[in-house]
């Protein structure tokens, strides 16, 4: 086992943190930043961010589906859209961290603190430590903020407990609330990086120790925007952005409201990590004997790979069935599925209890719900939502799911089981009880499938795993079986 970083090599947001000390008490400030009007006014920007946090802790709403709707209701746009965007997704996901720093500036815990003073505290807190906002800026519109929704007395008690807060930077705070990385590594990880403990811990048994750092610091930088362009509706050279290193239908957006991309406002194109791009292309790319006409996304809700897949099936004249479980998702992929030529249907259906008959189909894709441990980046809230007691109800249903596929799929058709999640019960661990359970299940090399990409073996031979710090992409897993 590698030694794990000491408390002297801490992540690169941590770092930042000493480098922006005296941009911070420059007085320079980015949009979003500097109040708007005289004392007691509530910065707009500030605000929404609050909101969104709010529908993340009572509505369970997520981050990245909440953020729009908070945006347009508050009549916000261009950098005061990136400043909310940042200030509540960032503070999200160092909840953690910003708690256990907190824990250390409040006369009381953290739980007798009112919710929506605890949430403005945490927003301040991620302005004065992580984000290039003077001081006085971040303190004086935290405080505004809680005394219009809550009270003067909270806003006095919000006052006193920043200021202590800004005391010191971020990598000093974590130096005096962590412990001895060398005592208590996995308890350090967790308060450093912001990751529950038993996040960590079962990080740290797929990745190792030696990259478990990169691996939680990378969880905690902010997304790039990556759209694909679905073959024959759109091209990559219409859409505006770097193209993707891997998938050659993919870009990474510079910057800007992708809705308003032509292309992704047509359908043509749409908002996908290159990780789930190359899920459909391997998918797409094993070969299968005999015919290949009928494609099955047992679990295709929102409709992302449906409609990259349907595009990749259409050009060789194949068909795509999508399948959904729940009926509102099943919708969302319709909407996905509008104008493409390779659609058989959309079905709301059970694929643990599916209503195709036995070996109906030359390739399925059986994407399963997981963890989504691989995509913090992406959903940070989930960190903070699912439970180590969520585990063994997943995988008991994606071994129900691949069981099923392996039913539908003709002899010689392939099964492509792939997750979210690097967890290794989710991944090795269902892979291992398949073939167990599966006598006419064999496992192919997925790794031929995707030659370009590098340093992607999963935990078991011929399995896939992606990585963000290593590929920038989702934490994906793939598995292809062969039904002999």
């Amino acid at each position: 086992m590698a030694e794990p970083r000491t408390g002297t090599q801490q992540p690169d947001q941590q770092r930042s943190g000493q480098q922006r000390s005296g941009q911070q008490r420059s007085g320079q400030q980015r949009s979003g930043e500097q109040r708007s009007g005289a004392r007691g006014s509530v910065d707009p920007a500030r605000l929404a961010a609050l909101d969104v946090l709010k529908a993340v802790r009572v509505d369970q709403a997520y981050t990245n589906l909440v953020l729009p709707a908070v945006l347009r209701h508050h009549g916000l746009t261009g950098r005061d859209a990136a400043f909310v965007t940042e200030l509540a997704s960032g503070t999200i996901r160092r909840r953690g961290t910003y708690d256990a720093i907190l824990a250390a500036c409040v006369d009381r815990p953290l739980s007798k603190v009112e919710a929506k003073v605890l949430d403005a505290l945490r927003l301040g807190t991620h302005q004065l430590l992580s984000m290039r906002v003077p001081t006085h800026a971040a303190i004086s519109t935290t405080v505004d903020l809680v005394r219009a929704k809550v009270s003067s007395g909270a806003a006095g008690f919000a006052n006193a407990v920043l200021r202590r807060v800004a005391e010191q930077e971020l990598a000093e705070w974590i130096g005096r609330v962590a412990p001895d990385p060398r005592v208590a590594p996995v308890r350090f990880a967790s308060i450093a990086y912001s990751h529950p403990q038993w996040v960590v811990e079962e990080l740290r048994n797929a990745v190792g120790w030696n990259e478990l750092h990169d691996l939680l610091a990378a969880d905690n930088e902010p997304p790039r925007v990556t759209l694909v362009a679905r073959p024959g509706r759109a091209t990559r050279e219409e859409l505006p952005g770097e193209p993707t290193p891997w998938s050659p239908y993919g870009v990474v957006l510079e910057g800007g409201d992708p809705g308003a991309v032509p292309a992704v406002a047509e359908g043509r194109a749409g908002v996908q990590d290159e990780g789930s791009q190359l899920v459909a292309m391997a998918l797409a790319a094993a070969p299968v004997e005999g015919e290949d006409r009928t494609w099955l996304d047992l679990c295709a809700g929102p409709g992302g790979k449906a409609a990259l897949l349907a595009a990749l099936a259409g050009r060789r004249g194949a068909r795509l069935v999508a399948g959904e479980r729940q009926p509102h998702r099943a919708r969302l992929v319709t909407r996905a599925l509008e104008g493409a030529d390779g659609v058989l249907g959309v079905v709301a259906a059970d694929g643990t209890a599916p209503p195709w008959r036995s070996g109906s189909f030359d390739r399925i894709l059986v994407d399963a719900p997981c963890t989504g441990l691989g995509a913090l980046r992406r959903r940070p809230e989930a960190r903070w939502r699912r439970k180590a007691d969520d585990l063994l109800a997943l995988v008991l249903l994606q071994r129900a799911l691949v069981g099923s596929a392996l039913e539908l799929v003709r002899p010689g058709g392939v099964v492509l089981y792939a997750t979210c999640s690097p967890v290794l019960a989710e991944t090795e661990g269902v892979v291992t009880s398949v073939l167990q359970t599966h006598p006419e299940a064999t496992l192919e090399d997925a790794t031929t499938l995707l030659p370009g990409v590098p340093n992607c073996a999963g935990p078991t031979p011929g399995t896939v795993q992606l990585w963000p710090h290593r590929h920038g992409t989702d934490a994906m897993f793939m598995a292809l079986f062969r039904r002999s």
